[in-house]
């Protein structure tokens, strides 16, 4: 079990490199957004460990127009995840720009899921001759990323298990998902097999565990004893001191590092 720090995220005062610098210093994992702005030289010298970074950079996994724009920008992503090292990439169930929907849809139709599974199914085959994952990001509709369909975690799960690939999984943000659906801990249990990484942060505000009414300590717990093994990251905002809000984290969810020693 790994935990990991979006650096997108945290110490936002510094220069992004500085900010990989102090997550990987502090102990953590990176995860990163998007890749094509950044001096990928520069994250290397800071001898970090990349757990993650946005897969594509145009087109909606769920439109038979745009699909194919979802695959081709992944696949020219995929030279910068090999350079780095990260192994999971991540794709949304739709085009976002500046975090909101480019075309906003409120209504899903069959089409879209039969596309959806499709072009998932495409990008796992893609993620594994490369040695890649690919993840698809649950997300709430009603606060961040509205107008986009088939965003809920229990539409991402079962695009993940309609495409059938192992190299598709499922990256699970349970703050997208306490907006949209609560019922946390019966969600990381029937998702287990399908889960690629858990992205973590509070309700209200987004900041770090603790901050809000997420029982994280129960969801650690839970995510123990159903034997996940894999990566834990905070997408999250520092409700104050950057560092205290990565020892917050951490001690949240110590029983991982406790089981690991």
């Amino acid at each position: 079990m790994r935990l990991a720090v979006c650096a997108e995220m945290v110490f936002r005062d510094l220069p992004f490199v500085e900010r990989v610098r102090r997550i990987h210093q502090s102990g953590f994992d990176v995860e990163l957004w998007d890749s094509r702005d950044k001096d990928l030289q520069a994250l290397k010298a800071t001898g970090a460990v990349f757990s993650s970074m946005t897969g594509y950079t145009s087109g909606s996994l769920v439109d038979p127009d745009t699909a194919h724009d979802v695959v081709r920008t992944a696949e020219a992503l995929i030279p910068t995840a090999v350079e780095l090292g990260v192994s999971r990439m991540v794709v949304h169930p739709a085009e976002l720009v500046a975090g909101r929907a480019a075309r906003p849809v409120f209504r899903s139709t069959g089409r879209m899921w039969a596309t959806g599974a499709r072009t998932l199914e495409r990008l796992g085959s893609l993620g594994e001759r490369h040695g890649v994952t690919f993840c698809l990001e649950n997300l709430n509709t009603i606060v961040d990323h509205p107008g986009i369909p088939l965003a809920r975690a229990k539409d991402t799960l079962a695009l993940v298990e309609a495409a059938g690939h192992p190299n598709a999984k499922l990256m699970l943000d349970l703050y997208h998902a306490q907006l949209g659906e609560g019922n946390l801990i019966e969600l990381v249990r029937s998702a287990l097999p399908y889960i690629g990484e858990v992205q973590v942060a509070d309700v209200p505000g987004r900041c770090e565990p603790g901050t809000g009414e997420i029982n994280y300590t129960a969801v650690a717990r839970a995510l123990t004893e159903a034997g996940y093994e894999g990566t834990v990251g905070m997408e999250a905002y520092a409700s104050g001191d950057d560092m205290a809000a990565l020892e917050a984290f951490r001690t949240v969810f110590s029983v991982y590092a406790e089981d690991k020693r």
